[in-house]
């Protein structure tokens, strides 16, 4: 009986002292849209990330707030990075995902910051410039503050946002920009993912507007935490929606943490 009650109570001593397990981060539901090669899989993650899988393969943008935010996806096959700023280029979360064996597309601007490790994975990808890979395809779109200026937060040419074509499919990554020329003369855009964040970026009219301009199918708000907190994304819809009824405005929660 006493070996018994020893055991029993280092048993509870072991279980007491054992590292809780770290509960997977909060994410939205994840969207599916219809290709010519399957479903495109939409999984918001958080601020600018999100992670796109589509004919087998798994597509990262900008991977930020932790590794802890993708416990349960599938390791990318791509990596795809906006700029230099830490909310896109984010070198700890990077360095707890599995991101081996990924192809790494990015700017010179971020290509200079990666750690060397990296370097025999990374495609630099310029503004203007295409790369067609795993059977998709990659352009490179200029990402910029408006008037343009040296000292801007985001200067054009240092960024990408990025246009993807999948089975058949436009899928435009804003990066951080804001209605640029480039963007508003934006055409066949099927899915497009656009910030909306002062003093970075976009105010919500602003990006509305731009959103006017291009018609994509289907637009997410994304990248709208600025200095005031979120913006408002319902006004946004509503903006976009009042003008022009064909556009499906997709609100999700970007920030499940925070809630």
């Amino acid at each position: 009986m006493k070996s018994t009650l020893i055991l029993a109570a280092a048993l509870a001593a072991v279980a007491t002292q054992a590292p809780a397990q770290t509960a997977p981060a909060p994410r939205a539901a994840a969207d599916q849209i219809a290709t010519k090669k399957g479903p495109l899989t939409v999984q918001p993650i958080t601020h600018g990330s999100v992670v796109l899988t589509w004919n087998g393969k798994t597509i990262y943008v900008d991977p930020y707030g932790g590794a802890a935010a993708y416990a349960g996806l599938a390791a990318p096959d791509v990596v795809l990075i906006t700029d230099i700023h830490g909310d896109h280029l984010d070198q700890q979360t990077l360095s707890g995902l599995s991101v081996g064996k990924a192809l790494m597309i990015v700017p010179q601007a971020v290509a200079e910051k990666l750690p060397a490790e990296y370097k025999a994975q990374v495609r630099i990808l310029r503004n203007g410039q295409k790369l067609d890979t795993l059977g998709m395809s990659v352009a490179a779109i200029p990402m910029y503050n408006l008037p343009e200026a040296p000292d801007a937060m985001h200067t054009k040419g240092r960024g990408n946002g990025y246009v993807l074509g999948l089975g058949g499919k436009n899928v435009y990554l804003s990066g951080d920009t804001e209605d640029t020329p480039e963007m508003r003369a934006l055409k066949g855009i099927d899915v497009a993912f656009v910030c909306m964040n002062l003093p970075y970026t976009m105010d919500v009219n602003q990006a509305a507007q731009g959103v006017l301009a291009f018609k994509p199918g289907i637009v997410y708000p994304y990248h709208y935490r600025g200095q005031g907190g979120l913006s408002d994304v319902e006004s946004f819809k509503k903006t976009v929606t009042t003008a022009n009824k064909k556009i499906d405005v997709r609100l999700r929660n970007w920030y499940p943490a925070a809630q």
